[in-house]
């Protein structure tokens, strides 16, 4: 398997794509700035075309909260185990070549980068996750 990333240098971070929390707590917030025009729960369900139900228990949470009562909850499940300056150092390492860490030829497979990725972070992946990795980086086959 070989790996090569993108055009994108070495030395930058990808740029951060909204998730859908991120997009969720966008509607909320939307939907607060229409509760303080003066719409009705009907009419903000309809414009952003969502159920009634949301909406209602949005309003109550604004209601209650404010703004912060709308905030996105935290991340759900397993925490990441690389931290960005981690997932950055790996990059840096992998971009130096396979042979620059003593294997035979230039092939990244996984077991390789899995290698890599312990040997710069200290963080053990399984050969079958570290793809999950390569994927963040912007990296493909």
């Amino acid at each position: 398997m070989h790996m090569r990333s993108s055009a994108r240098p070495s030395n930058s971070s990808p740029p951060r794509v909204p998730n859908d929390r991120d997009r969720l707590e966008a509607r909320r917030r939307q939907a607060a700035k229409l509760f303080k025009e003066g719409l009705s729960q009907a009419d903000v369900a309809r414009f952003l075309q969502v159920s009634r139900q949301s909406v209602s228990r949005w309003y109550e949470q604004w209601r209650r909260g404010g703004m912060p009562a709308l905030k996105k909850a935290p991340r759900a499940g397993r925490p990441p185990l690389l931290s960005a300056t981690q997932l950055r150092q790996i990059e840096r390492a992998l971009l130096r070549g396979a042979r620059a860490h003593g294997y035979p030829t230039e092939l990244w497979t996984l077991r390789r980068v899995a290698e890599v990725v312990e040997r710069t972070t200290g963080v053990r992946y399984h050969p079958g996750h570290v793809w999950k990795i390569l994927r963040g980086l912007g990296w493909s086959r």
